[in-house]
């Protein structure tokens, strides 16, 4: 009797070890990718392991977890021995992004358009009424970029989360992760800013009247669009 329950609790303690490094497997990953986000690990920067431990404040083993992760998600490389080398968005990342972007948006958009929640698409479209309507008669300050973010992260997320594809769902994260270092250097500016959410707008009415073939070709035009603004074409 003694000896089994000496064997659960193993076994308990074991799958509770398990879960905390998981946990701060997970708190280590978004700590290096906020660190990219917010300058704190400059974009293209190679780096050690030790000096990262410095400037993120997490433990050595979860970072190694992460690192790995991202790796395999492409943001860094890992060279052994010697350091991280964090990947610098170039003219071929930009365009691998959005293209990719595009072929998984046209399809998830369309699938939003003619089954997502209509409520959702109608709360989103006044959301982005609103915050065009105070852009144009206001300077672009901290709080409305915020807001802008954040249309943009539910916008997309929920095209992405009509399909109820987790596999999809962890692709989107991972470009997401690309545009957010693609646009890091980029300002913001008011026309840049009315412009994509007037895209929006267009994507999000077409969704509203349940017309995916509207929809999806906004979309299309949307992602086109923001590539021609990123490498500074419009």
């Amino acid at each position: 009797m003694g000896g089994r329950k000496n064997n659960r609790l193993d076994k308990n303690a074991g799958v509770i070890k398990g879960k905390e490094k998981e946990s701060l497997s997970d708190v280590a990953y978004q700590a290096v990718l906020q660190g990219l986000f917010d300058r704190i690990v400059p974009v293209g920067a190679f780096v050690s392991q030790s000096k990262l431990v410095e400037l993120l404040g997490v433990p050595i083993q979860p970072l190694r977890d992460a690192l790995r992760v991202l790796e395999a998600e492409g943001v860094l490389e890992i060279h052994p021995r010697s350091g991280i080398q964090f990947l610098k968005p170039d003219l071929e990342l930009i365009r691998s992004t959005y293209q990719f972007r595009t072929l998984i948006e046209k399809a998830a958009v369309r699938h939003f358009a003619e089954m997502g929640d209509a409520e959702t698409a109608v709360n989103l479209l006044e959301e982005h009424r609103d915050v065009v309507g105070l852009i144009e008669k206001n300077d672009i300050d901290q709080d409305i970029l915020e807001r802008i973010e954040g249309l943009e992260q539910s916008l997309h997320g929920n095209i992405i989360a009509s399909m109820n594809n987790p596999l999809i769902e962890n692709t989107g994260r991972r470009l997401k992760n690309y545009v957010v270092l693609i646009r890091l250097e980029r300002l913001i500016t008011k026309p840049l800013a009315l412009r994509s959410l007037k895209e929006h707008i267009a994507i999000l009415e077409a969704c509203v009247a349940r017309d995916a073939d509207r929809a999806e070709a906004a979309v299309a035009d949307h992602f086109h669009a923001a590539m021609q603004r990123i490498l500074g074409f419009i």
